[in-house]
C-alpha cells in the first residue's frame, strides 16, 4: 500500500519508496509493478505523473486526476516555480553552503544549464578504515535544485567529488561496495522531502512533505547523524 500524502479532486501525492519506478521503462525490464499502475489500482482510477523520480530515490511524487491538468503543472516545472527539497547522504565532509552551477548534457546529446543550492546539515566520522583513511567521513545536506536537469542531483554532487552514497554510475563504487558488504545496504540515499508549487485550480500554494522512508532512517543512525529529520 502506497503512502499517501495528499489528495483533492484534481490531484494526488505519494510518498515513493526506494526501487519503485514511476512507470514502465524500456531500460528497466526486471520489474512489473510502477507507481503508476499500483497508485491506479490502489485509489481505483486513472492517474497521471507530473514529473519524475529516480527508481532509487525516494519521496514526493505527484500526480494529477485529469489530464486537464499536467499542462499547468508542467509549466509550472518548466519556469522553475516549483520548490523542490531533497536529503542525500554524501561521501566526504561537504561546504557549510554552496551553490553548483554546472551545465549537463541530456540523453539527446544537448547541454542545458543546471544549477543546485545546497547546505550541510550535519556530518559523521565513522570508525570505518576507507583507502588510506582510517575513518570514513560522510554529510547529510539538504540540496534545492532550481533546475530540473535528468539525475541532476546526482551528476552535480559526483562534480564535487561528493557523491551520493549508493548512486550508479555517478557515485564512487568503492563506497557503494563498502555499504553492501557491510551494512547491506544496497539503495541510493537520496529522498525528496518537500515540495512546492501553485494549485492551478485552488490558485493557492501547496507543499507537500515526506518523511524518509526506513532505509534512509536506517543509515542515517547507522552512521551516527544527530540532525533531527522530521520534516524540511
Amino acid at each position: 500500500m502506497l503512502e499517501i500524502l495528499y489528495q483533492d479532486s484534481h490531484l494526488i501525492a505519494i510518498n515513493k519508496p526506494h526501487g519503485l519506478l514511476v512507470h514502465r521503462s524500456p531500460i528497466a525490464t526486471n520489474t512489473d509493478t510502477y507507481a503508476v499502475q499500483e497508485l491506479r489500482n490502489q485509489i481505483g482510477q486513472h492517474v497521471y505523473p507530473i514529473h519524475r523520480l529516480d527508481r532509487k530515490t525516494s519521496g514526493v511524487l505527484l500526480f494529477a486526476l485529469n489530464k486537464e491538468l499536467i499542462t499547468d503543472l508542467m509549466v509550472q516545472f518548466e519556469e522553475h516555480s516549483v520548490s523542490k527539497i531533497y536529503w542525500a547522504i554524501l561521501r566526504g565532509y561537504t561546504d557549510d553552503v554552496g551553490t553548483i552551477d554546472y551545465a549537463l548534457t541530456n540523453d539527446k546529446d544537448k547541454t542545458q544549464q543546471a544549477v543546485t543550492h545546497y547546505k550541510t546539515l550535519d556530518r559523521t566520522e565513522v570508525a570505518v578504515p576507507f583507502g588510506k583513511h582510517p575513518t570514513s567521513r560522510y554529510s547529510l545536506v539538504e540540496a534545492k535544485p532550481e533546475t530540473g536537469r535528468m539525475h541532476q542531483l546526482r551528476k552535480h554532487f559526483a562534480h564535487i567529488l561528493h557523491p551520493i552514497i549508493g548512486d550508479r554510475p555517478h557515485g564512487c563504487n568503492k563506497q557503494n561496495k563498502l555499504f553492501l558488504e557491510k551494512w547491506n545496504m544496497n539503495t541510493m540515499l537520496l529522498h525528496a522531502c518537500s515540495l512546492s508549487f501553485r494549485h492551478p485550480i485552488l490558485s493557492r500554494e501547496i507543499q507537500i512533505q515526506a518523511s524518509p522512508q526506513p532505509e534512509f532512517l536506517r543509515m542515517f543512525r547507522t552512521l551516527g547523524f544527530k540532525h533531527p529529520l522530521g520534516f524540511c
